[in-house]
């Protein structure tokens, strides 16, 4: 079976960096662990680091964390649905929240748990996913500052998560500048400014990030090393945390065109030959992963000279060339992953995981 392989060293790796990086700016962090999809061996690697906050999008990885170690700051990383308050209170500290109602009900489960629910509110600034509007952030601040069971620790938001909106100097400043309105306002004091994700990291290194932003939810350059500004991997850190292995199912020698009359493939689409084509020949092998585990335009061959041709539910066609390096079949090829690849790799049940 195939299988992606957690490499602890490399995560480690980016994680000591990570930490150097923020600790040095004073800013606290939590690691975004959404993307493991709740798989317990991944989720031990990444306990094991030593932060002590971890966010995910789903209450089921929450409730494994806190079976692995309760003592950890779990944080529900977007707005709750209704109907999973209960589990919110239970099984997240902390949640993020825009809709007044959602609050109101966290407010009364967590009375009924006898616990105070934390939560950090989110502000939009661009990007159009959640947040409050600015204009109307104070009325709804002050309906719920005082509820009993529900601290507020922060103000939040998001960048580059729906729209591409990227984050600046000057946005971070307007978020720091609704923590002082509000503070003033209602002489209550909002410890943190989370200031957003991965996305961000390149203001720290360039001194831009105002110092009032205090807290980030870190993901995509743990795993990734990315620099989503510039696209290239930051230094010091390394983009091959995961890595694909697919075993050669079949390798033959093949015409590099289609031949017989065309319809649509399952996936809705139709070869058209061109008039152009010249027949000819190459190796051509599948592997063992298909469309059912990953779309293949998130997935990389090592080796250089190997091209995706196409895929399917269950097998995806790579073309060898010439074959120089006499792969056959029963071979391993590896390939590297974007965060969209490793995402469904993970979340797919018939791909096996590995920690090296």
């Amino acid at each position: 079976m195939a299988h992606i392989k957690l490499y602890r060293e490399r995560l480690k790796k980016n994680y000591d960096e990570l930490k150097k990086i923020l600790e040095r700016e004073k800013i606290e962090w939590g690691i975004v662990t959404k993307l493991l999809c709740g798989n317990e061996k991944f989720l031990e690697e990444v306990i094991n680091l030593g932060n002590l906050e971890l966010h995910d999008s789903r209450i089921t990885n929450l409730k494994r964390i806190k079976k692995i170690n309760n003592e950890i700051q779990t944080v529900y990383i977007k707005p709750p649905a209704k109907r999973y308050v209960k589990s919110i209170v239970e099984f997240a500290d902390v949640s993020l929240n825009t809709e007044l109602e959602t609050i109101l009900l966290l407010n009364e489960e967590a009375r009924r748990q006898s616990k105070v629910h934390k939560i950090i509110i989110m502000i939009e600034l661009g990007d159009l996913r959640e947040g409050i509007l600015g204009s109307e952030l104070e009325n709804f601040y002050s309906k719920i500052f005082e509820l009993k069971n529900i601290e507020i620790v922060g103000l939040g938001s998001n960048f580059n998560c729906l729209n591409g909106v990227m984050p600046s100097q000057d946005k971070l400043i307007q978020l720091s500048l609704y923590k002082s309105l509000l503070e003033a306002r209602f002489n209550k004091s909002i410890p943190f400014v989370s200031g957003g994700s991965t996305v961000v990291l390149p203001l720290i290194r360039k001194k831009t990030v105002p110092k009032s932003i205090n807290h980030f939810r870190i993901g995509e350059a743990l795993y990734f090393g990315k620099d989503l500004m510039s696209g290239n991997t930051f230094s010091n850190m390394r983009d091959d945390v995961f890595e694909l292995n697919a075993q050669i199912i079949e390798l033959m020698k093949k015409p590099m065109t289609p031949f017989g009359e065309f319809g649509e493939n399952p996936s809705g689409d139709m070869y058209e030959p061109s008039e152009d084509e010249v027949v000819s020949e190459s190796y051509r092998a599948i592997i063992d992963v298909g469309l059912l585990d990953v779309n293949p335009s998130f997935i990389f061959p090592h080796d250089e000279a190997i091209k995706i041709i196409g895929a399917s539910s269950d097998m995806i066609v790579l073309d060898l060339g010439n074959n120089k390096k006499k792969y056959s079949v029963g071979d391993d090829l590896k390939f590297n992953l974007k965060y969209m690849g490793a995402l469904s790799l993970i979340n797919s049940k018939y791909i096996d995981k590995t920690v090296s």
